[in-house]
């Protein structure tokens, strides 16, 4: 029998009905429409594909967005300048600085220089800081939808091993601290795993639930899981298929095929946890808005 296919489609679609619900709510109560705005630096075809599907999950709940789209020869300065105009404008709720950035331009201090109070992306040092004390207020939004894929499964990471197999800022590190939090939905036993562990099967293998955040294609494989663990696949790679027209298509860093015989359950590439990282985004916005001085 094979694993349960964990629908991320499904499940943001109704994060962003939730969000819509309450965006008329607070509207209609007098409050500001909440606004996004995203920075595009250069011309990334992934990033574009990124923004534009964000613009349309804003118009669908009633979030108004734009897109400041800048050359990829911006020269920092000038990208920070946009970003403090930004910080300064009533009228956004939040932003997001689309990553990566050309070659030459420092993100770190791209991310720092975003006021924490619109920083919905939640990777500003100050986020990430709240987030590290237990005391979050933008959580980032793909450790944000990979706990509510879990939650909204009927998989509560309460009291279970985690294996989370990547280390990067945006995906592994604060992933880690949200589930290992004394907090609901998380209170679980967090490792951090990499391309660089010693024997990184025998160390995923302990895992109730896996989350491979790598940036790999196939990296996890059967032997690797525990039978019946929970699988999330964050990774979202790009690999040669001459029968298909675009002459590629799209896996994880999960062997899926395989993995899935020996999972209890796991998210597919694509439909997992693409789309509930666009639904979260949309969740800090609408809480960015309510807390707008």
């Amino acid at each position: 029998m094979g694993a349960r296919v964990i629908d991320g489609n499904a499940i943001a679609a109704a994060i962003r009905d939730e969000v819509a619900a309450e965006v008329e709510a607070l509207v209609g109560a007098g409050g500001r429409r909440p606004h996004l705005t995203a920075v595009l630096v250069g011309d990334d075809p992934a990033s574009a594909i990124y923004v534009r599907g964000k613009r349309r999950d804003c118009e669908e709940v009633g979030i108004t967005s734009e897109t400041l789209a800048l050359p990829a020869t911006t020269p920092q300065a000038a990208l920070l300048d946009q970003v403090r105009r930004l910080n300064a404008d009533p009228r956004v709720s939040g932003m997001i600085v689309q990553m990566p950035l050309p070659a030459g331009v420092d993100e770190s201090a791209v991310m720092a220089a975003i006021d924490p109070a619109k920083d919905v992306d939640g990777l500003s040092p100050t986020s990430l800081g709240l987030l590290l004390q237990g005391r979050p207020r933008f959580v980032p939004a793909t450790p944000a939808g990979v706990q509510q894929l879990l939650l909204r499964s009927g998989i509560d990471p309460a009291g279970r091993r985690v294996v989370v197999v990547g280390r990067s800022v945006l995906v592994g590190r604060p992933l880690a601290l949200l589930l290992a939090a004394k907090a609901d939905g998380a209170n679980a036993t967090v490792t951090i795993a990499h391309t660089g562990t010693a024997d990184l099967a025998a160390v995923t293998r302990e895992a109730e639930i896996l989350v491979a955040a790598v940036g790999r294609p196939r990296t996890v494989t059967a032997e690797m899981v525990r039978p019946g663990a929970t699988v999330i696949d964050v990774g979202i790679n790009r690999v040669a298929d001459a029968s298909r027209r675009a002459g590629y298509r799209l896996v994880g860093d999960v062997d899926a095929d395989g993995v899935a015989a020996v999972a209890g359950a796991i998210t597919p590439v694509p439909g997992g946890v693409g789309p509930m990282t666009r639904a979260m985004l949309l969740v800090n916005t609408l809480r960015a808005a309510r807390s707008a001085r």
